[in-house]
């Protein structure tokens, strides 16, 4: 079996007590990271996306409220901030959550975050091992936004699966939507699929429905921001998109995601939709593409009901996106 590359989006270090990311906004010209000295540093990272990918955003806030211990801050403002950075990834929550009941209990914050951390790595070689067994030799499959090691400690999720597939010697092509307007797709899923030797190919996201049209995609795997225990997947703007031809088309369509991305308490009018600022998508690498005084959307996520969704592979098994199946993992 080939081996994963090194590449690490999330390093603490022990000595200078900082956290360390791989800025994200520089790929994938320029690999550099981005110190997080205090919690404010934290709170700036996720916010800006200098870290992003629900899983990374969690590991990273823990890290933050972490940081807040150490430096002597108030827990409970630092937990307020950085709740607040981003409000569609439940990882973000969960993560604070579970850091602030150690806090509460006695415990160290930063031992909670380093256990968080090192699940997660578990957790996605889980994933990977799990959802490879859907894909076969010489499949195409597509992905979106990026849902690999860099958004989370280390594999990914999607990326997990198609990494452990690749790995098993299974001749696999993949394709990735550029994924607007940040471009994670063709920005981050290119730089580490290319960086371990995985073929790739980048297709402008309305090329997708005409590659399934061709017969050209044989399976399509995404991560995930948000799951309700009905099914329904909060993920990057675009994928219900892409659920919708894939169910047109007859292609499977997976999600992959961690038990840490399911929301059991909410419902749909619960979730608030993330919408970003729209220069993210009237620029583009500091270059205005629009006219002057044009307005845009800029929401950074939407909803895929659970009909459209062929499985959602997590670390405890591939299961059906019904309330019954995803109770039964807990």
């Amino acid at each position: 079996m080939k081996k994963m590359k090194d590449l690490r989006p999330i390093i603490w270090d022990d000595d200078k007590k900082e956290l360390i990311l791989i800025d994200q906004r520089k790929l994938p010209n320029e690999l550099e990271y981005f110190i997080c000295k205090n919690y404010k540093d934290v709170a700036y990272a996720i916010k800006d996306m200098v870290v992003r990918g629900a899983p990374a955003i969690g590991v990273s806030a823990a890290y933050g409220l972490a940081l807040a211990e150490i430096r002597g801050d108030d827990i409970y403002k630092a937990y307020n901030i950085l709740k607040n950075t981003r409000p569609t990834a439940v990882n973000l929550f969960w993560a604070l959550d579970r850091c602030l009941k150690a806090y509460n209990e006695g415990r160290s914050i930063l031992d909670e975050a380093k256990k968080i951390h090192e699940e997660d790595i578990e957790t996605c070689k889980k994933i990977g091992m799990i959802g490879e067994k859907l894909i076969e030799d010489g499949d195409t499959i597509l992905t979106h936004c990026n849902a690999g090691a860099l958004a989370t400690s280390a594999y990914g999720t999607a990326l997990s699966v198609i990494r452990f597939a690749y790995y098993n010697g299974k001749k696999i092509k993949v394709i990735a939507d550029e994924t607007r307007p940040r471009l994670q797709g063709a920005k981050l899923t290119a730089f580490e699929l290319n960086y371990e030797g995985i073929p790739v190919k980048v297709i402008t996201d309305n090329t997708a429905g005409f590659l399934m049209q061709k017969g050209e995609i044989d399976k399509i795997i995404v991560g995930a921001d948000r799951i309700l225990v009905d099914g329904t997947v909060y993920n990057k703007i675009g994928t219900y998109s892409l659920a919708v031809l894939a169910k047109y088309h007859g292609i499977p369509f997976y999600v992959a995601a961690p038990l840490s991305t399911f929301d059991l308490k909410s419902s749909e009018k619960d979730v608030i939709i993330e919408e970003r600022d729209e220069r993210e998508v009237a620029y583009i690498d500091g270059v205005r593409i629009i006219p002057e005084g044009v307005g845009c959307y800029n929401y950074a996520f939407d909803k895929t009901p659970p009909d459209l969704i062929t499985a959602i592979i997590t670390e405890k098994g591939i299961i059906k996106p019904k309330k019954e199946d995803i109770l039964k993992l807990y």
